[in-house]
């Protein structure tokens, strides 16, 4: 297995966090840079989800784990290997979030395809985190207005 994640912190609570990661994924853009979802069914495990990275094909995904504000991964299979992205929210006393995401990249010859193969596909988590914690905090905005 070979593994990555990149960590923000948001003044966001994690509902909101939950909210527009939840968005994103069915299907809802959260700003210019967003890759694009499409949803196949409920938001929930089981569930699959075609995925269409910026300036990429289309790949299918499938909602692996979902845990409400806490928890939220799917997996794409291409051949031997399986990668696993996890957005894993953690509530803060001060009522901020933070967020990690994390590519798990597994299956035969990870250990050695995932150190070229990951830093391409994790190469965009710092702005799609931005936007994810941009609209979060927007959705808190409006909610205290």
């Amino acid at each position: 297995m070979w593994t990555t994640e990149f960590s923000a912190r948001t003044t966001a609570p994690a509902s909101a966090v939950w909210s527009a990661l939840r968005d994103l994924h069915s299907g809802i853009p959260l700003g210019p840079a967003s890759d694009r979802f499409e949803l196949h069914g409920p938001f929930a495990v089981g569930t699959t989800v075609t995925v269409t990275p910026q300036g990429q094909d289309a790949m299918t995904s499938e909602i692996v784990e979902l845990d409400p504000e806490r928890v939220y991964a799917d997996r794409t299979v291409f051949g031997e290997l399986a990668l696993t992205f996890r957005h894993t929210l953690a509530a803060r006393a001060d009522g901020g979030t933070d967020v990690t995401h994390t590519l798990e990249i597994d299956g035969k010859d990870a250990a050695a395809v995932g150190p070229e193969l990951g830093p391409q596909i994790a190469g965009d988590f710092p702005v799609a985190m931005a936007e994810l914690l941009a609209a979060a905090e927007a959705r808190q905005a409006a909610a205290g207005a």
